[in-house]
């Protein structure tokens, strides 16, 4: 026979077959059977067992509910989900089973526990829909009430999920798998129109989607319907925190795919994978959470209109003129705690007392934020007015919530004394009654003469008199005994347990008020929800200006102007992140001219380690911070504005699909070329090098060709490479222009100058630049005498009688094979090992 609990848990368990179920028993979440040998094994927690039926024990383990946080910051790491069940009613009043629910499911996307979130980065949640070559991409994150849509190309909407780089994805199950990763899959119908369509028309109380912009966007609409549909399975009580929904086009952004981001080092180092290094680690100096989560979402979409570039612009320029008040609102800024995911805790309902003073504290910032403005400020005149102190939440958290509250609502100690009469007369009996008590022991000694009496309490028998067994005979008629112990007796008398049940109801009472008031406090401050949304973004773009502005200040960088033209002039430009590793011996900056009309391909080079590959990513991170609002690194700057920035650096090989170096090089290569446009900024570093020296060339020529000749791309570009053949395309093609990176010799060894300068290399210096890798003398050595005999067309093996050479090697009627493969071998691009290779391969065919 199956028990009541049991049969209740099954069918909780039923509703949620995939996600670990915490049943909550009293103190206890409980889990059974698989999940509890799942969290067993993931926990390093003892695995029990429970009788739950005759004859019938289920594995059973549990965690305290009190260190719930922790444990689930584990599971969800480890990628499984988590539903809560709770006890719904009063174990003490229920006469029968506690009524029991799933009241929320913790996934990925959907963790509000702040042990669980970066403090700078959101937690997104996305849906993405397909039909075709469109989709609808949707996400929300529900710890700052942000919930959007779109609906775009597919070949957009993936660099567009990249960005967002949401922590969980839904799709639907017929979904054919675009996405790195495995998304949750769920049921088509939750995808369905109509179905989604009604979903958002009954979250919103509205009869039309026509006011959020998206009544035209069926891809749209399915994908935030089945957002809502989500969250109102998996989170009841986070539906109440997304205010609106917002429909936005990624046309007004540039367009930055998840290669150019890492060749870029926008947000990780390639060396390292952790912020330092990156550009993020250099422009990001915001006091604020919002701040910072703000910043990285500029990083990520850099914009395309210029009058609200220029409107950064001005308020950036604004506070770089205005150090004393900028070092005013920045100390202010940095004693501001997280508006935004603190509001949305109260409003979820799980907020702890301390979070609500916190919320106080940062309002109460307000007035003085706005002084430290001023009204004369035009560029954040409108933000300045968006700052709302919301003067009745802070009169009430003052009022009601202790300053320094250390135990959790219901211990007595989180509501302040005067909020609350009746809490007030409470707890006034309940301090009477223990002082009583405190007085008990010592009248009863003087009325009993017996010294060695006590008054005592534990949980089983309350409240007790204790007398030694020697004393038994003094004890009073009145005496009711309650106790027996080896050597003493326990009484009580009808005084003692009047008083006792003054304290325990007192105690009990207390409890329940206070936490009937700390929720009525709660859904108060929630009423002031919007306004502090409101507050918390505009103190978010303050703090990403002042950043932006301290930065700016710090690194000596300029204002760039911003134009509708088709060129870029960089006078004076520096990397923003090397140049913060060469503060002993200096950064050299270069300057920077590419323009359709004239100088459309620039083709780089220079030996390796020379500073191409800084040289090429610092023009596309100049662009880059201009187009977010930021100032740039440079004497000065005029920048066309850019619809995308591609880039195609490094060498990698692709193992999980068994692509080699080539092919990535060839396919990121055909992405460029395909999507680039006239309004495109194009980062080309060693095309071609993957494959044949021959191959190579012949494809690296082509491709700026191509970028040249092709009326549809006319793209602006810089090329850096070591096939110095490419230099004879200046004199040919009229927009393409030679620069390289100019190195000198000092007593045999070469100097890097770092300078870019006109004209194309003469020299590759490979065997220099193998001489500092630490290559051995002795191959280096013979290496030069290689270069020497090569040079002066003589053959690189010692003479030797020779065999003929076979037809099928000739390549030229007019050059020996093996002269001709020497020539055209780029011997910078070669490891040692692939030297010492093709040596003796060079050596065995000669």
């Amino acid at each position: 026979m199956t028990t009541p609990i049991r049969r209740q848990y099954l069918q909780v368990k039923q509703k949620y077959p995939d996600a670990i179920v915490f049943f909550r028993l009293g103190d206890f979440y409980e889990t059974f059977e698989d999940d509890a040998k799942t969290i067993a094994r993931e926990l390093q927690i003892v695995l029990t067992s429970r009788s739950m039926g005759k004859d019938q024990r289920f594995p059973m383990a549990g965690i305290p509910h009190h260190a719930l946080d922790g444990y689930l910051a584990k599971l969800i790491n480890a990628g499984h989900k988590v539903a809560i069940c709770e006890q719904l009613s009063d174990p003490k009043a229920s006469k029968g089973l506690v009524d029991r629910d799933v009241v929320r499911v913790v996934t990925p996307g959907t963790v509000v526990e702040t042990n669980l979130l970066e403090i700078k980065s959101n937690n997104y949640l996305a849906a993405m829909v397909v039909d075709g070559d469109r989709a609808g991409l949707a996400y929300v994150d529900i710890t700052t009430s942000e919930f959007a849509t779109t609906q775009l190309s597919l070949d957009r909407a993936l660099p567009e999920l990249e960005r967002l780089s949401p922590s969980e994805v839904i799709v639907p199950k017929s979904f054919e798998n675009h996405l790195a990763g495995e998304p949750t899959r769920l049921d088509d119908r939750w995808f369905d129109l109509g179905t989604a369509r009604q979903t958002l028309l009954d979250y919103f109380e509205v009869a039309s989607l026509a006011g959020y912009g998206c009544d035209q966007l069926p891809l749209a609409v399915r994908a935030a319907g089945a957002i809502i549909a989500y969250l109102k399975e998996t989170q009841k009580g986070a539906l109440g925190q997304l205010p609106t929904l917002s429909t936005y086009s990624t046309e007004s952004f540039m367009v930055i795919d998840a290669q150019t981001r890492r060749n870029l080092e926008l947000f990780r180092s390639s060396n390292t994978g952790t912020v330092s290094g990156s550009l993020l680690s250099v422009i990001d100096l915001t006091k604020t959470p919002m701040g910072g989560r703000l910043l990285k979402i500029w990083l990520g979409q850099p914009l395309l209109a210029i009058n609200a570039l220029l409107q950064r612009q001005e308020a950036v320029a604004w506070f770089t003129a205005n150090a004393v008040r900028r070092a005013e609102i920045i100390n202010l800024l940095a004693r501001l705690s997280d508006l935004e995911r603190l509001i949305n805790r109260v409003r979820a309902g799980i907020a702890i007392p301390r979070e609500l003073v916190a919320l106080r504290h940062s309002l109460e910032l307000m007035p003085q934020l706005k002084s430290a403005i001023g009204e004369e400020s035009a560029p954040l005149t409108g933000l300045a007015s968006e700052l709302k102190p919301c003067h009745e939440v802070v009169e009430l958290i003052s009022n009601a919530i202790v300053e320094e509250a250390a135990g959790p609502v219901g211990d007595g100690g989180v509501i302040k004394p005067g909020f609350s009469p009746e809490l007030d007369q409470i707890r006034s009996a309940s301090r009477n009654a223990k002082q009583f008590l405190a007085e008990l022991e010592r009248k009863e000694r003087e009325r009993t003469d017996i010294k060695s009496l006590k008054v005592g309490y534990n949980r089983v028998f309350g409240y007790y008199i204790e007398v030694t067994s020697a004393h038994l005979e003094k004890i009073p008629a009145d005496y009711i005994r309650k106790q027996t112990l080896v050597g003493a007796e326990r009484f009580f008398t009808p005084e003692l347990k009047e008083y006792e049940s003054l304290i325990l109801n007192a105690q009990e009472r207390i409890g329940e008020l206070e936490i009937a008031l700390f929720k009525q406090v709660c859904r108060q401050v929630s009423g002031s929800g919007e306004r502090i949304l409101g507050t918390a973004r505009a103190l978010a773009q303050i703090d990403v200006l002042a950043a932006l502005a301290e930065v700016a200040v710090r690194n000596s960088y300029v204002k760039p102007q911003l134009t509708f033209e088709d060129a870029i002039r960089i006078v004076g430009g520096r990397h923003p992140v090397v140049e913060q590793a060469l503060v002993e011996t200096g950064f050299v900056p270069n300057d920077t001219l590419l323009s359709n009309s004239d100088s459309q391909v620039v083709i780089l080079t220079g030996p390796n380690m020379a500073g191409k590959s800084t040289y090429l990513r610092q023009v596309a991170l100049i662009v880059l911070m201009a187009q977010i609002g930021s100032f740039v690194p440079a004497d000065s700057a005029t920048i066309g504005l850019v619809d995308r920035i591609f880039t195609r650096v490094g060498l990698m090989d692709d193992l999980t699909t068994g692509r080699s170096t080539f092919m990535i090089e060839m396919t990121e290569t055909a992405a460029i070329l395909n999507n680039a446009t006239p309004q495109s900024l194009i980062i080309l570093d060693e095309i071609g090098r993957g494959t044949s020296t021959y191959d190579g060339l012949s494809i690296a020529h082509s491709v700026v060709e191509y970028l040249h000749n092709n009326p549809r791309l006319g793209a602006k570009t810089i090329f850096a490479t070591h096939y110095h053949e490419l230099v004879e395309l200046a004199k040919t093609l009229p927009r393409v222009k030679n620069f390289n990176v100019a190195v000198t010799e000092e007593g045999g060894k070469v100097v890097f100058l770092r300078k870019v300068i006109p004209g194309g290399a003469d020299r590759s210096y490979g065997i220099h630049v193998a001489q500092l890798a630490g290559m051995p003398r002795s191959v280096t050595h013979r290496a030069v005498e290689i270069l020497k005999g090569l040079e002066e067309g003589k053959p690189a093996a010692k003479k030797e009688k020779r065999k003929p050479v076979p037809d099928q090697l000739s390549l030229f009627a007019e050059k020996p094979p093996v002269l001709a493969e020497l020539e055209m071998l780029d011997i910078d691009a070669l490891t040692p090992l692939e030297a010492i290779t093709r040596l003796y391969e060079l050596k065995k065919k000669a």
